[in-house]
């Protein structure tokens, strides 16, 4: 099956991941069922609730993705089985779903970002400008084996499942064979915690990306990173590693070309090695540089990624915005502060003014004609048609002041990023290799 993640399809279906979109940083993953399985009724349709009404997972299903979905009313308990009873007594299946005014969301296709924002977290977890950047200096491409060490909720998971995907193995079978065998891109996902990793394991499968990340539970400390048997598994023939780990430094004994104990390396022999490892404290970071540099990684280096969002919009003052969006509706100088002081009085000078004369026991039809001739001469009116003869009128996007703030929540969390690179074995057999392929000049001159 097609991972919705890689190659979705153009609509919504059932038994199929989608993304409520509730707001830009509200977003909901939800598994659509066409009935709920957890009711002992099973013709009953699954709800999704949110802050903007309830939405029955029959108005999501077979839906062009991005589509607008009005919330539905929706009885719950006993209302539900009363109106299933008076429908049968009516002769109508009951199945017609009424639009509430409650609000409305937006079904998305799942990608890596939306699944990091709405994920359920069972740890830390890698948002997407630190993941952006750690693929980026691991050379994650499409057909590289990338191994993760610390699974957790999945967010890098499904990132680095994108990063080196390039196909199938499955449908690649169907097709002929050709002279070369096409490697295909893989994540080897290693978790410490039984739960954790058979959750992860669960969500790959659900997802449909289990050609592609292959999860494992496991202490890499003193199992290593083989894939199978500890001791006498198959190399994953890695080409990138990422070590969330409370103590990385104790896994990097098993990263090496030629491990000490005879057994097979886990690192692809004929291309340079990247590593990555998120530590939060910058004692973790000595210790891991201290031990890369004894296991011969060289260009060590450390990053911290610090990411805000800055947004620039316009800030409306003054007295006569209201009813405007993000409008702070205070005087905007003290001229407009005493206008409006000038106007109250005004207003409760002719209301003290009504009150002594009697007007107010005048009969309606009476209050409406002194209304209508009374409104034309009060000092609202005056003070607006003022304000319009003597100011422009601008669009409302030209109005107020532009400003730009940082987002007062940050999705992040400090961490330091360490990054070192492991070059091939490179023997005097393929120095001789690559003489014969790219001769140098002095060696055209002594063979001519």
């Amino acid at each position: 099956m097609p991972s919705p993640f890689l190659n979705p399809a153009a609509s919504t279906a059932a038994d199929g991941l989608a993304i409520l979109h509730l707001r830009r940083d509200n977003l909901m993953p939800v598994i659509l069922e066409a009935q709920d399985d957890s009711k002992d009724n099973n013709k009953e349709d699954k709800v999704a609730t949110t802050r903007f009404g309830s939405f029955p997972h029959s108005t999501l299903i077979d839906k062009p993705w991005g589509s607008q979905i009005l919330a539905s009313h929706v009885h719950g308990g006993r209302a539900r089985n009363s109106n299933k009873r008076k429908a049968d007594a009516l002769g109508d299946d009951g199945e017609s779903v009424k639009s509430a005014a409650s609000g409305f969301i937006h079904v998305l296709p799942p990608t890596p970002e939306s699944w990091t924002a709405g994920l359920p977290h069972r740890t830390q977890v890698v948002y997407t400008p630190d993941y952006s950047y750690i693929l980026h200096r691991l050379r994650a491409r499409p057909g590289a084996t990338l191994i993760e060490a610390g699974s957790g909720s999945g967010s890098f998971t499904h990132a680095a499942a994108r990063a080196v995907f390039n196909g199938y193995p499955s449908l690649s079978h169907q097709k002929k064979k050709k002279k070369k065998q096409r490697r295909f891109g893989k994540v080897c996902s290693f978790e410490f915690h039984e739960q954790r990793a058979s959750k992860v394991r669960e969500e790959i499968k659900d997802h449909g990306l289990e050609e592609i990340v292959f999860p494992t539970h496991r202490d890499v400390y003193s199992d290593g990173f083989l894939l199978g048997d500890p001791k006498t598994g198959e190399s994953p023939r890695a080409n990138a590693i990422f070590l969330d780990l409370p103590a990385p430094w104790l896994a990097i004994k098993h990263l090496v070309r030629n491990p000490p104990d005879g057994t097979v390396s886990p690192l692809d022999p004929s291309s340079p090695v990247y590593i990555c490892t998120f530590s939060p404290c910058m004692e973790q970071v000595q210790k891991t540089i201290s031990t890369l540099r004894q296991h011969g990684w060289l260009s060590i280096s450390m990053v911290e990624v610090n990411h805000r969002r800055i947004e620039v919009r316009r800030e409306y003052y003054g007295l006569g915005i209201e009813g405007v969006r993000r409008a702070i509706v205070f005087p905007k100088s003290v001229d407009e502060a005493v206008g409006k002081l000038r106007l109250e009085e005004a207003r409760q000078k002719e209301y003290r003014k009504l009150q002594k004369e009697g007007i107010a026991r005048q009969d309606n039809k009476a209050q409406q004609k002194g209304g209508a001739a009374g409104d034309e001469d009060t000092p609202k009116d005056e003070a607006e048609s003022n304000n319009n003869s003597n100011e422009p009128q601008l669009p409302l996007y030209e109005q107020g002041r532009l400003i730009h703030r940082t987002e007062p929540d940050l999705k992040t969390h400090t961490s330091y990023l360490v990054f070192a690179i492991l070059p091939r074995v490179w023997s005097e057999e393929d120095e001789r290799k690559c003489r014969e392929a790219w001769p140098s000049q002095p060696d055209r001159n002594s063979k001519s």
